[in-house]
C-alpha cells in the first residue's frame, strides 16, 4: 500500500511537471509570435498604394497603350522631378472627374504626350473610387445647382422620364464634375510648384544659416580648426 501510494504521488508530480513544461513552451511560442508581429508591422500606406497601382511593365503591355508603349519607357515619365510631378497631379485629377472608367489608361496616354509623371497621375485618378464617387456626385450636384442659380430639385417620380431626370440632376452634376476637374487640375499643378519653391527656399535658408554660423565661429575663435 505504501509503495502504491508513493508511485501515485510520483506520477502526480510527473504529470504536473509535464503540464508546466507544456505551458512554458506554449508561452514561448506565443511570445515569439507576438514579437514577430511587432517586428513585422503592417506595410506603410505608400507601399500599399504602390502595390495597387499598375507597374511600368503592365502599362506597356496593355493593348490600349501599344501606340505609346515606347514613350512610356522614357525615364523622365517615372522620375520624381517637380515639373513632371506637377503635371502628373494635374492630369490625374482632371481625368478622375471627367470619365468614370479607364481613368489610369487615359491619364497614362496624356502623360506620354505631356511628359508627366505616370505613377503620380495614376495615383491621383484614385481620388474618385467606388467608395467616394457618391460623395463627389452629390457635391458636384450641389455646386452645379449653385452655379446655375436653380433651386435643388425634388426627388423625381417614377413616371417623370429620363429626360426630366437628366434635366433636373444630370446637367448640374456634369457641370459640377467639370468644375472639379478644371479647378482641381489647376490648383494641383500650382500647389506642387508652390510646395517645391517653398522647399527650395527653406533649404537655401538653412544652408545660408549654417554657413554664417560656421564663419562666425571662426571669427570668434580664429586659432581653432574647423
Amino acid at each position: 500500500m505504501a509503495v502504491t501510494a508513493g508511485l501515485d504521488s510520483v506520477g502526480i508530480w510527473r504529470s504536473a511537471a509535464d503540464s508546466c513544461r507544456r505551458s512554458y513552451t506554449c508561452g514561448d511560442v506565443n511570445d515569439a509570435q507576438a514579437s514577430g508581429a511587432m517586428m513585422n508591422p503592417s506595410p506603410h500606406w505608400t507601399v500599399r498604394l504602390k502595390e495597387a497601382l499598375p507597374s511600368r511593365e503592365v502599362l506597356v503591355a496593355h493593348a490600349w497603350l501599344r501606340p505609346v508603349a515606347e514613350r512610356l519607357l522614357e525615364p523622365k515619365l517615372w522620375r520624381l522631378q517637380h515639373e513632371s510631378v506637377a503635371r502628373g497631379v494635374a492630369i490625374g485629377t482632371f481625368w478622375a472627374f471627367v470619365i468614370p472608367v479607364a481613368q489610369i489608361v487615359v491619364a497614362t496616354i496624356h502623360c506620354a504626350w505631356w511628359r508627366a509623371n505616370v505613377p503620380v497621375a495614376a495615383a491621383m485618378t484614385m481620388v474618385t473610387n467606388p467608395l467616394t464617387i457618391g460623395f463627389w456626385l452629390w457635391l458636384a450636384y450641389q455646386l452645379g445647382v449653385l452655379v446655375l442659380g436653380e433651386p435643388i430639385a425634388a426627388v423625381a417620380s417614377d413616371g417623370a422620364g429620363s429626360l426630366k431626370w437628366l434635366a433636373d440632376y444630370g446637367w448640374p452634376t456634369v457641370l459640377g464634375m467639370a468644375l472639379f476637374a478644371i479647378g482641381g487640375a489647376a490648383s494641383g499643378y500650382v500647389g506642387v510648384k508652390l510646395v517645391w519653391r517653398l522647399r527650395v527656399w527653406v533649404k537655401r535658408n538653412l544652408t545660408r544659416k549654417a554657413y554664417y554660423l560656421k564663419h562666425d565661429h571662426w571669427r570668434a575663435f580664429p586659432n581653432r580648426k574647423a
